[in-house]
């Protein structure tokens, strides 16, 4: 079991490889913990971010699709936190220099119009939406090689980074289940996939996040952000790359590397 000593050690070394872009080894080489150890590292984490003056804004879901769960032999998804510090305009800017080895995502995003509690079903989950969006998700781990175990990525707040939201559509007016979703890099297609990779729905996603919660005695608030998975393999980025996503139905969100 970790100390708390080892919880804030481990936590402050991701710090501050986010915060100075410097790869580090895996923390399970050092001591091995549990995922829910994990997850604990990765709160304090967040509680250094705040105490910066960062702001919680919503979660994210990883590992949604079946072959990453496969992979890193999973039943049901991880999910990180996302801060203030992590948005990023629509057609904005992101420093190369700033990561360590930056990939890119295409993913569905939900708005919440009030809170989320599990246990709740795909349908119930979605009737606490207030609008979703075709999103970029920036994901940079901070290890070596891009290499960890799970318990290693959830401990690095599942990868997250910055993320881009495009338009706002009401979710009555878009099914998302199974929706086109073309990404390119400086406007050539280079992954293309479905929403409904996002762990066959985004909505079942949503709800597989609230119904994690549960056992920390956690809910979703209203107005938070919740970005759902990706929806295909990531695309790798060097500086003077444009990423966008094209989604039938929700139009379109897009980053550039400088």
């Amino acid at each position: 079991m970790l100390t708390s000593d080892d919880v804030d050690d481990f936590a402050q070394r991701l710090d501050q490889a986010t915060l100075e872009a410097q790869a580090v080894t895996q923390l399970t080489t050092t001591k091995a913990f549990s995922l829910a150890e994990a997850y604990t590292i990765q709160r304090a984490g967040i509680a250094l971010r705040k105490l910066r003056g960062d702001e919680l804004v919503g979660l994210k879901m990883g590992l949604t699709s079946r072959a990453k769960m496969v992979q890193m032999k999973v039943e049901v998804p991880i999910y990180g936190h996302l801060t203030r510090s992590m948005i990023l305009e629509d057609g904005g800017t992101v420093l190369r220099a700033s990561h360590i080895h930056p990939r890119v995502e295409p993913e569905i995003a939900f708005l919440l119009a009030k809170d989320l509690e599990g246990p709740v079903t795909p349908a119930q989950a979605l009737a606490a939406v207030d609008c979703c969006c075709c999103a970029l998700e920036l994901i940079d781990s901070r290890f070596e090689n891009f290499q960890f175990t799970l318990q290693d990525v959830v401990a690095d707040n599942a990868s997250s980074s910055r993320f881009v939201l495009g338009s706002r559509v009401r979710p009555r007016d878009t099914d998302t289940g199974n929706l086109g979703m073309v990404m390119t890099k400086n406007g050539v297609v280079v992954e293309t996939g479905s929403s409904a990779a996002i762990y066959e729905h985004p909505a079942r996603s949503l709800a597989a996040l609230a119904n994690q919660l549960v056992s920390l005695g956690e809910q979703l608030k209203a107005g938070m952000i919740v970005m759902t998975g990706g929806a295909t393999a990531a695309m790798a980025l060097s500086p003077g790359d444009r990423a966008r996503v094209d989604v039938d139905g929700l139009g379109s969100a897009e980053l550039f590397v400088v």
